[in-house]
């Protein structure tokens, strides 16, 4: 049985407000340098720096910084399921990178016929792309995991000197 997708906004009460300001501040750089690029070199090639996640760094520091957090009011170690968490919030980034290929490719191919019918057409080859993608590794994890072990006595275990 999958496990289905949800969204859950218990995460924004977990964020400090300093936090969402270092991630506006580095989205309205990477915004304002992608206009500098396409200044000096062109629309072409400003925007191809558009698909850059502009607040990845941000985000995968502040997500790993709340997992530990998390674990350690629990009485935890927790900086192996930080890492994993940001691990997990790169893997979405580089899915979604490549289903805003397909969305520029759509683009470019259909823009001079029609700018809506082409945004419209990209937006669904975006969202096509990064479900498949996103379904692929999901199929491939399954494949690739390795077996828990079926000792009972181990049950619940993270292995040894894990405590996170």
């Amino acid at each position: 049985m999958s496990t289905p997708i949800e969204i859950s906004p218990s995460s924004f009460r977990e964020g400090r407000w300093y936090e969402y300001v270092v991630r506006f501040v580095l989205g309205g750089a990477a915004t304002v340098f992608t206009g500098l690029v396409s200044g000096w070199y062109g629309a072409s090639i400003g925007g191809l720096f558009l698909a850059l996640p502009a607040i990845f760094c941000a985000s995968a520091t502040l997500i790993e910084k709340h997992e530990i957090r998390r674990k350690r009011e629990a009485g935890l170690v927790g900086e192996r399921r930080g890492q994993e968490a940001a691990a997990l919030d790169a893997a979405g980034a580089a899915l979604g990178a490549v289903g805003m290929l397909a969305f520029a490719a759509v683009f470019w191919w259909i823009v001079e016929r029609s700018v809506a019918g082409a945004f419209a057409a990209a937006s669904l080859a975006w969202l096509v792309v990064s479900i498949t993608c996103w379904f692929a590794r999901r199929k491939l994890r399954a494949v690739h995991r390795p077996r828990r072990n079926s000792d009972p006595a181990m049950s619940g275990s993270l292995g040894p000197g894990d405590t996170s």
